[in-house]
């Protein structure tokens, strides 16, 4: 099923400021999250779709790709930037959305890790990977599969990323009691004051590994490869940055991975240069072509195609080959090929084209100065028969 739009799913328009968007996010969070709706499938898709669109236009570069580019933009198999969001995602991306709202943090509004002791766990997040990805205009005008070999951080094997040593276990944190923070109540002049930080016994996850494993040393994840496969939308141009949700790198003891950034390099193509959509072909034709006209074979991405040359064409001008060009991301059209004419002026000839030129230069046909153009072509047709 396709995505719906973002603004649409938040109710914002796209001139919404960033507090707008926060605030229309926060709303439709309550309204469906599962606390509220319990087993109620139609509202946990809701409410995920609300954290992907938040995710994406609170974001000022994610925001600026999906105007331009739509969902096509944000993902490298063309479907949109989330996708898979789970609830430990949007919990630990999104917490601080909510302070201390609804008994204790977001986490325990929503359930889940630490909710029964009214805190909020910290969920660890891999970092994310860039690549770029060059690619031919025969592939952006297809589409293309690229296979990329990747050195990043991937979970450890030896303890499945828990960090924990086979047959040991974690324990609650003695000094946050599995909250992940620490509150504490200053005396100060106007009062009370109460400060809630990350606790420095657990960096704030809660829990305290009793033995590490031996092979990542606690960490979870340790140096390895990965081949991703990418799924390049056709109609990509220069500079377009495409998202892999979760294919970074992997996060510290079981947390949510990284996402894996794709940067497009268009390469040069030989024959056609890129304007947006549109591509630009430079025909050279000879001077009795020009006069006379002719019929020229010319190449398009897909195939060779035959276009006429009126006679009298003029250096410059540009013929409009509709739809031969490129895709447009979103789907919806194709661009064009412009076929710009250059008339070819040899800078050097034989003795007898020189005399045959010097012929031509008595007739008034080839005069500049001269404005009587109603049977120029005919009479010229005769110097090349």
């Amino acid at each position: 099923m396709s995505k719906r739009d973002y603004y649409e799913v938040l109710e914002v328009g796209k001139d919404a400021s960033l507090e707008e968007i926060k605030k229309a996010y926060r709303k439709k969070a309550i309204k469906f999250h599962p606390d509220k709706n319990p087993d109620d499938k139609t509202a946990e898709d809701k409410f995920k779709e609300a954290a992907e669109a938040y995710e994406v236009l609170s974001n000022a570069d994610k925001k600026a790709r999906y105007d331009q580019f739509g969902h096509a933009g944000l993902s490298g198999n063309g479907g949109g930037y989330g996708g898979g969001m789970s609830f430990e995602d949007i919990f630990s991306r999104f917490g601080d959305i909510f302070g201390d709202s609804f008994g204790g943090g977001f986490g325990s509004f929503f359930g889940g890790g630490g909710a029964a002791q009214g805190g909020r766990r910290r969920v660890n997040k891999g970092t994310n990977l860039r690549v770029t990805v060059k690619l031919t205009l025969d592939e952006i005008a297809n589409g293309a599969t690229k296979k990329i070999k990747l050195k990043k951080y991937v979970a450890c094997n030896t303890c499945s990323g828990t960090g924990e040593k086979g047959g040991s276990s974690s324990k609650t944190c003695p000094t946050c009691n599995g909250r992940g923070t620490q509150t504490r109540v200053v005396n100060t002049m106007l009062g009370q004051m109460q400060t809630s930080s990350t606790c420095a016994t657990c960096g704030g996850e809660g829990k305290i590994i009793s033995e590490k494993c031996n092979t990542c040393f606690g960490e979870g994840v340790v140096s390895g490869e990965e081949t991703v496969e990418l799924k390049i939308p056709a109609g990509v141009s220069e500079g377009v940055q495409l998202s892999v949700s979760g294919k970074g790198n992997a996060a510290r003891r079981g947390g949510v991975n990284g996402d894996l950034l794709v940067l497009i390099k268009e390469e040069k193509h030989p024959e056609f240069q890129r304007e947006q959509d549109d591509l630009i072909y430079n025909l050279f034709i000879s001077i009795p072509d020009a006069i006379t006209g002719a019929h020229v074979e010319i190449p398009t991405l897909q195939n060779k195609v035959k276009i006429k040359i009126d006679a009298g064409t003029q250096s410059g001008k540009t013929l409009r080959l509709r739809s031969k060009g490129l895709p447009n991301l979103n789907g919806y059209s194709k661009g064009d090929l412009l076929v710009r004419i250059n008339i070819f002026i040899p800078t050097s000839i034989n003795k007898e084209d020189k005399k045959l030129l010097q012929q031509l230069k008595q007739s008034d046909s080839f005069d500049p100065k001269n404005k009587k153009h109603e049977s120029v072509f005919d009479r010229v047709k005769g110097y090349f028969s």
